[in-house]
């Protein structure tokens, strides 16, 4: 293997004229599909300071420089631009925001419970039901209240319909009745959608 040429100078990765970003003992930070100080390949940038004034196109060098003064990160934001558009920010903070947006737009999928009980349910069972109607309302679910009638309760429809009644009537403060109490084979519901 011949020798390199008397002037050629072999340059290690932490000898590239760019001092590092100093964060105090923090590692740096993971990339998130964000280009980040020395990530930053292309010269020039159009650099943005941490206030938001634009401060025209200056070498990249020179732009990680002033985000080094600032205490902050470079980063890329708009890298399909030519020149590509840089920024001067906290990443870590805009991460956080980043994400904070993305679970914003996250919508509640509303689902239907079903809360079943029986003809000869105690009250105290049906007041444990009810909180638990309670709690799927607050989600914003619809519930469907159901009475299982078995064998000879059917010939007793009347105490599963005063169940239903009772537990529609502690619930007309959380709930708007969709469809009311109606017999489907063997057994009684009634949809409830909250308020």
């Amino acid at each position: 293997m011949p020798a390199p040429p008397p002037d050629a100078k072999s340059i290690s990765p932490g000898e590239s004229g760019i001092r590092p970003f100093d964060r105090g003992g923090m590692p740096p930070p993971q990339n998130q599909g964000h280009r980040i100080n020395e990530q930053i390949r292309i010269s020039p940038v159009r650099l943005i300071d941490a206030e938001g004034q634009p401060l025209g196109v200056v070498p990249t060098l020179q732009a990680m420089e002033k985000a080094r003064e600032a205490g902050m990160d470079l980063v890329e934001v708009a890298p399909n631009e030519r020149p590509p558009v840089c920024k001067i920010l906290d990443y870590g903070k805009f991460r956080y925001e980043q994400s904070r947006k993305a679970n914003k737009s996250k919508v509640h999928q509303q689902k239907l419970k079903e809360v079943r009980v029986r003809p000869k349910t105690g009250d105290h069972d049906v007041d444990v039901k009810i909180n638990a109607v309670r709690k799927f309302l607050e989600h914003k679910d619809k519930v469907l209240l159901s009475v299982q009638f078995r064998g000879r309760e059917l010939q007793h429809i009347e105490e599963g319909k005063r169940v239903l009644d009772q537990m529609l009537e502690k619930l007309a403060d959380v709930a708007k009745v969709e469809r009311g109490a109606s017999m489907e084979g063997k057994r009684m519901s009634a949809m409830l959608a909250p308020k």
